[in-house]
């Protein structure tokens, strides 16, 4: 039985993107909670960049099947 493994997003741009973008929305909600508008809003940019520091990444080679990483054997 063969098994291909797309990835599913296991690249430095993906990790990048997707840490960036929590650290954005928990700023944001404890910002919420506090009634902190302009932090939430600042938050919320935060996300978008980090969805652009991910696409960034992943065209410069460092996405999914990237020109700049090793593939690694799964066990």
């Amino acid at each position: 039985m063969s098994e291909s493994d797309p990835g599913h997003g296991n690249s430095p741009a993906a990790w990048t993107a997707v840490i960036i973008m929590l650290v954005g929305f928990t700023i944001g909600t404890v910002a919420f909670f506090f009634d902190l508008p302009w932090i939430v809003i600042g938050s919320a940019v935060l996300v978008v960049v980090g969805a652009i520091v991910g696409w960034i990444l992943s065209r410069a080679g460092y996405g999914v099947g990237g020109a700049k990483l090793t593939q690694k054997a799964h066990d």
